[in-house]
């Protein structure tokens, strides 16, 4: 269930990195599926840590900027989109591209205030409720109340100044819901990833004057533009490189259930690579959302 969602995220994400895939498919096919899944969430999870360190030098904001810019630019030399847009699919890529920037923009915010293994696993609330939402099986409000028990233990661990990163990471759990949403809706409008593209243009072109007005000039630094460079390739070229590539070779089920253990892995890369130490109910409350978002999609029916 949870994979019905996350997985179409990721998918329309990654769907202009095919021509990057197939163009290192020994390489890529060397590294077995459940393998490359693993890789990508150590990515992704690593340059979110990565890009944590780049904030005292351009702030939270100049980092998303740096982000989003990289991906269009990349997006737009791929697939060269045209700037005629049917008018049904302009509201469908710029609300698109409105919510990966906003996504974006709170998720960082929330990282600049409060450890990363506790905003992923509050923004993964995003993903998850709506996978559930709807169901009326017993066993999905089981899992329901399992993440809303873990939220609930984060809530009581943090000070008040981390009150409001916690309702930054909420804000972009409840983006990336929108973004899932969108996603479908972007899809089934589109088979290639001009309409992507084109969203990424927008969501760079929100994000870069918002990182403009908090960096300045730092964002032109050399060093500071190959941090930026390697944040959006670890981030996201990198993982949705090898989940499209996993992709093909195994169950989508299987799949889900290893995204899940991404709050976890956010956890182990704040502590390895940032010094971020949990406490030992934050651990209980991160293993509650992991373990409701596994149960989701293991129990999920095979129609969903």
């Amino acid at each position: 269930m949870v994979v019905a969602h996350v997985d179409g995220a990721r998918r329309s994400a990654s769907s202009w990195l095919g021509a990057v895939v197939s163009g290192t498919p020994r390489l890529v096919g060397a590294v077995p599926p459940t393998a490359q899944v693993l890789i990508g969430i150590v990515s992704v999870q690593v340059g979110a840590a990565l890009a944590k360190q780049l904030f005292p030098v351009t702030g939270s904001s100049g980092v998303v900027a740096l982000r989003l810019v990289f991906a269009a630019a990349i997006l737009l030399l791929i697939w060269r989109p045209s700037l005629r847009v049917a008018r049904k699919d302009l509201p469908v890529i710029l609300g698109y591209g409105v919510v990966l920037a906003t996504m974006n923009l709170l998720f960082y915010l929330s990282l600049a205030r409060i450890p990363l293994g506790i905003a992923v696993t509050v923004e993964f609330l995003g993903p998850l409720s709506v996978a559930l939402l709807g169901s009326r099986r017993w066993l999905d409000a089981l899992w329901a109340v399992l993440a809303g028990a873990g939220v609930v233990l984060l809530a009581q661990t943090l000070g008040g100044a981390d009150v409001l990163g916690l309702l930054f990471a909420l804000g972009a759990g409840v983006c990336w819901a929108a973004y899932i949403l969108l996603s479908a809706k972007l899809g089934s409008q589109s088979s290639d990833g001009k309409g992507l593209a084109l969203a990424m243009a927008c969501a760079g072109l929100i994000a870069a004057p918002v990182g403009v007005v908090e960096a300045g000039a730092t964002l032109l630094s050399p060093m500071v533009l190959l941090v930026g460079l390697g944040v959006a390739l670890m981030s996201s070229v990198i993982p949705y490189s090898l989940e499209l590539e996993a992709l093909r070779s195994i169950p989508p089920r299987v799949f889900g259930v290893l995204m899940s253990m991404e709050p976890a892995v956010a956890a182990i890369a704040g502590l390895v690579v940032l010094r971020e130490a949990l406490s030992p109910a934050q651990w209980v409350a991160i293993c509650c959302v992991v373990a409701a978002s596994a149960g989701a999609t293991r129990t999920a029916r095979p129609d969903v």
